[in-house]
C-alpha cells in the first residue's frame, strides 16, 4: 500500500512540473531557449526554435 501511495505521489509531482513548462513557440519558451546553452539543445528544440522564434 505504501508503494502505491509513493508511486502516485511521484506521478502527480511529475505531472505538475511538466504542466508548468511554457508552450513551445511562446515568448517565454523562446527566451528560455536563448538562455540554454546551444550544445544542450535537441534536434527537435532546434527545429522548433527556428520555426517559432526566428521565422515567425
Amino acid at each position: 500500500m505504501k508503494k502505491t501511495i509513493t508511486l502516485f505521489g511521484l506521478l502527480v509531482s511529475v505531472t505538475l512540473i511538466t504542466a508548468c513548462a511554457p508552450e513551445i513557440g511562446s515568448d517565454a519558451w523562446c527566451a528560455g531557449m536563448e538562455n540554454k546553452p546551444k550544445g544542450d539543445w535537441t534536434m527537435t528544440e532546434t527545429k522548433d526554435y527556428g520555426s517559432n522564434c526566428l521565422f515567425k
